[in-house]
């Protein structure tokens, strides 16, 4: 199937948005995909916070990236907007870095006041980033998932709605494959 590249956007070791991630990053396997992680927090302060885009952990990000088919994105939503951990990520990769790219934007966060991040916050910069198709994302209240030993659990509606972004996902990487016509109908197929 797809190689995807999955982006943790929290700069908490033990975040729910990490744990979410692991759990669609366990689904988009299962469906066959190839599924690498990526922490951002994990990549070298001084080259993010220092704008350093030739140091080497940079350049091997943006590496990962065009390599990539699809992009997974999870970020923990902070004053109505995604991390500024990503965002920082986001501003040194080339302008075209999602070029032919479909993506799967996630957040969590403690309250439903927060949905629209996704849509007016994340959405955009992804278009600008050049990606042919965002799949609609998904937001999971920190309350709808518990870790308890390393094991993630979710509510059963949180679960349903991930495995259905998923599919659509899954769906969109196949179309974006076969080409623009089949793309259409996925896309109308994703809307309904």
């Amino acid at each position: 199937m797809a190689a995807i590249l999955s982006i943790a956007g929290s700069p908490s070791p033990v975040s729910r948005t990490g744990h979410l991630l692991y759990h669609v990053n366990q689904l988009l396997s299962r469906d066959g995909h190839q599924v690498h992680m990526l922490h951002v927090r994990e990549l070298p302060a001084n080259a993010l916070l220092g704008a350093d885009v030739r140091h080497r952990a940079i350049t091997e990000t943006a590496a990962r990236f065009e390599e990539a088919e699809g992009i997974v994105i999870g970020t923990p939503i902070y004053k109505a907007a995604y991390s500024g951990l990503l965002k920082t990520l986001l501003d040194l990769l080339p302008q075209d870095a999602l070029s032919g790219k479909t993506v799967l934007p996630l957040a969590t966060g403690g309250s439903t006041a927060h949905v629209l991040a996704l849509d007016y916050a994340l959405r955009p910069v992804l278009a600008s980033m050049g990606a042919a198709h965002i799949v609609p994302g998904r937001f999971t209240l920190d309350r709808d998932i518990t870790v308890d030993g390393g094991h993630t659990a979710l509510a059963s509606t949180a679960a349903m709605e991930l495995r259905q972004a998923t599919r659509a996902f899954t769906a969109a990487l196949g179309a974006s494959a076969r080409g623009p016509a089949a793309r259409a109908t996925t896309d109308a197929w994703a809307s309904e």
